[in-house]
Order: structure tokens, then C-alpha cells, then sequence
């Protein structure tokens, strides 16, 4: 569907200390974009400083936070923004048995209600403005079950419900909300999430204990480059059309994995989903 181009080309990325929105930043700040990019550790904030840019503390787990920033944005803009760019999120590994409710708790807090919580920011004036862009970074993992990182496929599942509700909420208002799904991204992600998360997961009676042991012992070897793997730039290129076209996609997969994710999620029986995946629990 053909939506309104964004007349005021500034926009909030979200979780820009490295990776995907540090990238993504630098992309748009080259084509035009004002970027006013955001991170949640002030040595991160400083980097981000260094580079020329304005960003705003925020801690998507943090309401007061969340507000805070919005309004700053907001303030530095003089009330106009043409884009809003979620991709601030973490993983937490383990399996579903293993973790805590805060954990679970938290991991939502961030990649869903925290989410929304600054969407809703910024709704009202893309209402008002008549144009606007929502781009939501989710995950393959959105689709696909993977074991061991239950809570996180959870969230991701939500993340594209919610967009996808969205999306028809906003239908005819001049605001196009778009989905990201990137596959494995050359990025620090990954390493991070489960170097930490597995530490983490100390349950001495749980059946994946010695599993648990393994990868964080494997987490601190060099990982080796996935031949499936993209750059964090090809993550940044979609972005960048879904918040130019004036026909963006409802969803961008990123990298062959998602590709093919996305067609074994429709096509395939859920027998052969379990098999497949399953063998995660093996490595």
C-alpha cells in the first residue's frame, strides 16, 4: 500500500552502542537522516558523541526513562519526528524450565513493553503529521521456535503480533509500521546474549546443565564466520527502504536463513519444525 513520504527526514533509532543501530545511524546520517540515536551506557553514549552525533540515554526497561526520552527527542526536534526506529533488544538464553520470572519479566520489559511504551510516544504526532514510520527490528526467531532461547522467541512472537496489529490500527493514517527480520548478523549480539546468559543459568538440577557448561565455555573461544552470515550493513540497507519507500513492505528478512525460515514456518509440518530444531539440544 502507497503511504506518504516522510516530509520531516529526522528519526530515533534505538540501541545504537554497536551492531545493527550503530550501523543502521551511520547509514541514515549519511543519506540525510537527522539521527538522534540512543544507548543505555553512558561509555556507549560517549562513543556515540565522539562519532558527531546527539544521542539520548535510554533504558527500555525503565518507564520513567522511556518518557524522559521521548520528550528530549522530541524538545531537540521541535516537536517533529518522521520515523521511530526500535531496535534496542537483547537475547536471554535457556531453556523455559530454567528461568526465573524476572528474567522473563525483564526480557519482555524491554523487547516488548518498553517497546511499545515509546511507539506510543510518538503515535499521536504521526497522527497529527499525517506520515510517519514504525520499523520494528524482530528476528527470524519471530517465526522459528529455536530451543534454549525460549523466552526470546516469546518475545520476538510478540513483537510481530504487535506490529502486525498495529499496522492495521494505523491503516489510512499516513504511518506505515514495517518488520526487520534479520538472520544471523555478523554483529555482537549473539556472543554477548549467551556469553552472560549462560553464565547465568546455575541450576545444578536442571537436564541441560552440562549443555549450559559447554556453550559457555564455547562462548569464549573465537567464533567462527557463519557462511550464512550478513553485515550488520545489509540489516541497515532495509531499514533505510522501509523508512524511504513510499511502498515499504510489511516484512524484511534479512539473509538466506530467514528467507528460508519464514517459507519452512508456512510450509512445514510442525513434526519436521521439532526434528529439525531439536538438534540444537545436541550441540
Amino acid at each position: 500500500m502507497k503511504v506518504p513520504r516522510v516530509e520531516s527526514r529526522s528519526v530515533l533509532v534505538t540501541g545504537c552502542s554497536t551492531g545493527i543501530g550503530r550501523v543502521t545511524a551511520r547509514l541514515l546520517r549519511a543519506h540525510g537522516w537527522q539521527v538522534i540515536p540512543t544507548a543505555r551506557r553512558p561509555a556507549d553514549l560517549e562513543q556515540l558523541r565522539a562519532e558527531g552525533f546527539a544521542p539520548v540515554a535510554l533504558d527500555m526497561a525503565d518507564r520513567a526513562s522511556v518518557r524522559t526520552a521521548a520528550a528530549v527527542a522530541l524538545q531537540r526536534l521541535d516537536g517533529r519526528l518522521g520515523a521511530l526506529v526500535n531496535n534496542a533488544g537483547y537475547g536471554q538464553p535457556g531453556a523455559l524450565e530454567d528461568l526465573s520470572r524476572a528474567a522473563m519479566q525483564h526480557q519482555f520489559e524491554v523487547n516488548v513493553l518498553g517497546l511499545q511504551d515509546l511507539t506510543n510516544q510518538f503515535i499521536p504526532l504521526f497522527r497529527q503529521q499525517g506520515f510517519g514510520r514504525i520499523v520494528n527490528v524482530s528476528s527470524v526467531l519471530g517465526r522459528i521456535p529455536l530451543p534454549l532461547m525460549g523466552i526470546y522467541v516469546a518475545s520476538k512472537y510478540a513483537l510481530e503480533g504487535l506490529s502486525d496489529a498495529l499496522r492495521i490500527e494505523l491503516r489510512g493514517s499516513g504511518v506505515a509500521v514495517a518488520i526487520i527480520e534479520p538472520g544471523p548478523i555478523a554483529t555482537e549480539f549473539r556472543a554477548t546474549a549467551e556469553n552472560l546468559g549462560w553464565q547465568h543459568l546455575s541450576n545444578a538440577q536442571s537436564p541441560f546443565v552440562g549443555l549450559y557448561q559447554r556453550k559457555a565455555a564455547g562462548e569464549s573461544e573465537p567464533r567462527r564466520r557463519d557462511r550464512f552470515m550478513a553485515p550488520p550493513e545489509a540489516v541497515a540497507e532495509k531499514i533505510r527502504h522501509a523508512l524511504e519507500s513510499t511502498r515499504p513492505r510489511t516484512r524484511y528478512p534479512v539473509t538466506a536463513v530467514a528467507w528460508m525460515g519464514a517459507i519452512l514456518r508456512r510450509c512445514a509440518p510442525d513434526a519436521l519444525m521439532d526434528w529439525l530444531l531439536s538438534g540444537r539440544l545436541a550441540t
